[in-house]
């Protein structure tokens, strides 16, 4: 099974895709995660942040592919914890499907996008910086996995 990220925003510092690799290499073959980032949409001072919006959300639909789960990350998705997590995780493995995860700009997903959606969460009720929500990404989907299989990472 694949987990893919599309994440809009580029050139991460040297932290995030360090933080990342961390976990993607203790993950199995089969269960492996890719990130695939997304050009922001143009913001400045005079920026149509709704033109940006629909441009991410374009790049985005754009690299869906059609059998995928899709679960957007969204600031009012639903509150999953870590052992919910991992139950997802073994439903996707047996349902055989790979899986999109979607994180948004600056100002979140496109409503076209987030509606294409199969489920939506939201990883905390703080606001947490993009860079930072890859890692964690990472971090919970190795924890997940490690749940599934016994390790003793859960403690």
């Amino acid at each position: 099974m694949k987990v893919r990220l599309l994440a809009v925003g580029t050139k991460m510092p040297a932290w995030v895709e360090e933080g990342v690799e961390t976990y993607r290499k203790r993950l199995p073959r089969d269960f492996s995660l890719e990130i695939e980032e997304i050009a922001l949409g143009q913001r400045g001072k005079n920026a149509d942040v709704a033109k940006a919006r629909a441009l991410e959300g374009q790049r985005i639909r754009e690299r869906l592919r059609g059998d995928e789960f899709v679960v957007a990350l969204e600031v009012d998705g639903k509150r999953i914890s870590t052992e919910q997590l991992s139950r997802e995780v073994g439903e996707w493995r047996m349902n055989g499907r790979d899986v999109v995860l979607l994180v948004g700009g600056p100002d979140g997903l496109e409503p076209e996008v987030s509606a294409l959606a199969h489920s939506r969460w939201s990883l905390s009720a703080l606001t947490l910086p993009h860079p930072l929500v890859r890692i964690v990404l990472a971090e919970q989907l190795y924890r997940a996995w490690t749940l599934l299989v016994g390790h003793p990472y859960h403690r």
